[in-house]
Formats: C-alpha cells, structure tokens, sequence
C-alpha cells in the first residue's frame, strides 16, 4: 500500500488512506466482500468532533439514490442529516454503531465504517482528486468554522 496523504486543517492532520476511493460528502468507500463499504474520512471526522448518536431513516436492503437522506447524526458540533454518496442499494449497516458510535472517532477507517452497498462508485474520486476538493473548500470551510465560535 502507499502511504496515506495527509490534509493539513490548519494544525490538525487528516490522514486520508491511498487504498479506497473518496465521495463529495467526505465519505470513503473501498470494495468489501463483493459490495463497497463507506465510512466517514477523518476530515469529515475532524470537523464533526465526537459522535453522540447515529439513526438510519432505512433499513438493509435499501435502493437509494444519489443525496437521498438516508439518516441523522448528532455530534458535539450539530445535528446533521446523513445523504447516501451514490446510487445502489444499501446492503447492511454496521450493526455495533447502533449501540455504540464511538468507533466512529476512534477506527473511521476501520470498524467505525457505516455501511456495504451495492454500488458502481460511479462519481467517486481518487484520493489525489480528493485531497484537491478539500483544498478548493479549505477557505470557505475555515470561515463557516469561525463564523461558529
């Protein structure tokens, strides 16, 4: 595997793995067991903080488009609606987040994933075009940020 590249947010690193692919809603997918599981990236992490609560709005077996809501989050920053990063169906949730989200902060890359869907990735980037989409969005996110405080 190569070595991860990292987005510098201001002081804080995110790492982001060379081994999967990368979705516009900071989300990660990598092929699992014939299906691609997603999960979110540490930038997406970084910025929500901790991870309180996780509910899915639809359950395994799911055809879901492109942005159709698919579930909420509630994290030290905000409550948010969670969007699906692609067209398929959505084949399972990771069962143990339901109970306890805090894999999510600790393994985002490894058992805090998501979910496994179905799905073509149709839409997805490479972890170099992804690493270019956060700095595109850098300026605009630092002043949502501040706009905060």
């Amino acid at each position: 595997m190569i070595e991860p590249l990292t987005f510098m947010m201001g002081k804080y690193a995110a790492v982001l793995p060379t081994d999967r692919r990368y979705c516009r809603n900071h989300m990660w997918m990598q092929p699992a067991d014939g299906m691609q599981r997603f999960g979110f990236t540490s930038y997406a992490i970084r910025l929500m903080q901790d991870v309180y609560f996780l509910d899915w709005s639809v359950g395994d077996d799911t055809n879901v488009k492109l942005k159709q809501q698919i579930g909420h989050i509630e994290t030290s920053k905000a409550m948010s609606d969670l969007f699906a990063p692609c067209d398929g169906m959505i084949v399972r949730f990771n069962p143990s987040l339901l109970e306890d989200p805090s894999a999510i902060n600790v393994d985002g890359y490894g058992n805090g994933w998501l979910f496994e869907m179905q799905a073509t990735g149709v839409g997805s980037m490479t972890v170099e075009e992804y690493m270019a989409f956060l700095d595109a969005g850098w300026e605009k996110t630092q002043n949502m940020l501040k706009g905060h405080m």
